[in-house]
């Protein structure tokens, strides 16, 4: 792996109607927002390539391949995997994958921050630590799909790490699962515009953030994911469902590995 001041990843989200596309190198950051749905499969990879170059990062330089993998739509889950799998098995490096609630957590903290940080308060000197999220996105089908964290100070280090607080859930509105309120509790995600009012009652004077899983999101979260060994191989870069799914069936598993490998002879059909 690089150097720790020149970390180089690459991170893209497609679960939801946004395409959220970033890349890092060290502390550089270059981030784009795109169409997502049905765009994303066709504009990503043009995107990707063109966000490197500007970067001058070459695919065989990154540490790893970070993406969204669930849960959210199904179609822009499997963009996402095929997407990562390719590039990825072209490049000779791993996928991290991480999950899209976390990602909408970590996103809702870092626009907390930023505003503790601009009021200059003292939230701002402990980055939020003992903050829990519940995270909603819309599931379509009237559901949400959601998941608490919790963001803890970690004792000697400078930077504190996310928890889980309750598993990853899909459900009508009203029967998102409601932990003991927590004061330093907030709700945040895509959900409230279709479903907030539906919302356990529990929950009406929680602060609520509108967040996504953000390309720059996954970039935060990456360093301390890679440092727990979630990164695997390129062929691991599978969704994540949770609605009346516990696994990958021998189809969409053969459908992402002809995607991946489209995108392969894409790459190989681009080199002089």
């Amino acid at each position: 792996m690089s150097a720790a001041l020149e970390c180089r990843w690459l991170a893209f989200d497609t679960s939801t109607d946004v395409l959220s596309l970033g890349v890092a190198r060290g502390d550089h950051v270059w981030t784009q927002t795109l169409p997502g749905g049905a765009q994303a499969s066709s504009g990503l990879i043009p995107a990707v390539m063109a966000m490197l170059a500007e970067a001058e990062m070459p695919l065989a330089s990154l540490d790893a391949i970070v993406f969204g993998r669930g849960p959210g739509s199904f179609t822009g889950l499997r963009t996402a995997c095929a997407v990562a799998q390719g590039l990825a098995f072209g490049a000779d490096v791993p996928v991290l994958p991480v999950d899209t609630l976390l990602a909408v957590a970590e996103e809702a903290r870092w626009l907390r921050l930023q505003s503790a940080a601009d009021e200059f308060n003292a939230e701002s000197q402990n980055g939020l630590s003992g903050l829990t999220v519940l995270a909603l996105l819309d599931a379509r089908m009237d559901e949400v799909y959601s998941a608490a964290y919790l963001w803890q100070r970690v004792s000697e280090q400078p930077h504190g790490q996310w928890r889980e607080a309750s598993t990853l859930q899909v459900s009508a509105p009203e029967k998102v699962q409601v932990q003991p309120m927590d004061p330093a509790l907030c709700l945040a995600g895509n959900a409230f515009a279709a479903f907030g009012d539906r919302l356990p009652s529990a929950l009406a004077h929680a602060p609520r953030c509108e967040a996504l899983p953000t390309a720059s999101a996954l970039l935060r979260l990456a360093p301390a994911l890679w440092a727990q060994g979630l990164a695997v191989p390129a062929e691991q870069a599978m969704p994540l469902y949770i609605r009346d799914k516990v696994a990958n069936t021998t189809a969409e598993r053969e459908a992402l590995k002809a995607l991946a490998l489209q995108v392969r002879l894409a790459q190989t059909t681009d080199k002089p």
